[in-house]
């Protein structure tokens, strides 16, 4: 049960953070805004780790945390240029679709078949996942842009391997410098893109630090959340739960946007819904 709740906890958490961090994009550019959310949630994970004491994991840990970081934001990277391509529609439910099928894979191959209502459970989320993260009209027409899939996938990818890397990594009971070790692989990832396309590193709109601190601390908590949740219980329903964040993101873009949901999001709420009652019975 502690997994089920720490797995919805990080699906707010990053469903939240990704609601802030695409306020602080429209302020400041997607990737000005990932790389000092980032910045702020390493000071913070820092503070945290000073406070508790916790002990510095050994190198095997530190490696696979910042690989995972990496993993990930090369996910990132690929999703938001998959975007400006013209694919949003196509590149979101087949990223996040992918991102959570892996650990699914994952924890089948090395802990066995979970329970039947679990595996139902699995089914109705990952079904949520893929009509949450629709936009308007849906995915129309996808037979003809399958060569276009290659950006979406790779991204999926990147997201599915940072669940199952930091899983690896937290498994030993370590939970903050796993983090810092993961936002550092990240750091240097985009720092090292940054530099080589000449992108300025200003904030032009200050208006965008407090949304841009918000989301920091947002997604360090959804990060929090998904290690308990794979320490609790197991990687696969950890990871199919914390998958649900696009859910968060799209209500509060309705509750405070006023942003229309679909139809197709109605039944990806409902869906996600459902596939919690099934997990937690």
């Amino acid at each position: 049960m502690l997994s089920i709740l720490f797995g919805l906890g990080a699906a707010l958490g990053w469903g939240a953070g990704d609601f802030t961090g695409g306020l602080a994009s429209r302020k400041t550019g997607a990737y000005r805004a990932v790389f000092y959310s980032e910045v702020i949630g390493v000071i913070l994970l820092l503070v945290v780790v000073w406070i508790s004491g916790e002990p510095v994991p050994n190198r095997r840990v530190w490696l696979l945390a910042m690989l995972a970081g990496a993993l990930g934001t090369i996910g990132l990277m690929l999703l938001y240029h998959s975007m400006t391509l013209g694919l949003m529609s196509i590149a979101t439910p087949v990223s996040a679709l992918l991102a959570a099928s892996l650990p699914v894979l994952v924890g089948i191959f090395r802990e066995g078949f979970p329970e039947t209502l679990t595996i139902l459970g699995f089914g109705f989320a990952l079904f949520a996942v893929w009509m949450i993260s629709q936009g308007e009209g849906g995915v129309t027409n996808i037979i003809a842009h399958l060569s276009d899939l290659k950006l979406p996938l790779l991204a999926g990818i990147g997201f599915g391997s940072y669940f199952v890397l930091m899983h690896e990594a937290t498994s030993t009971g370590a939970t903050i410098w796993p983090m810092v070790a993961s936002r550092s692989g990240g750091m240097i990832l985009i720092t090292v893109y940054m530099l080589l396309t000449r992108a300025s590193w200003k904030v032009e709109d200050t208006s965008a630090w407090p949304m841009l601190t918000i989301n920091g601390v947002l997604d360090v908590s959804g990060n929090v959340f998904f290690i308990l949740a794979g320490q609790a219980g197991r990687l696969d329903v950890a990871a199919v739960l914390s998958s649900l964040f696009p859910g968060a993101t799209v209500m509060l873009a309705w509750i405070f946007l006023k942003e229309r949901l679909t139809h197709n999001q109605w039944i990806g709420i409902g869906s996600a819904l459902a596939a919690i009652v099934l997990m937690t019975i």
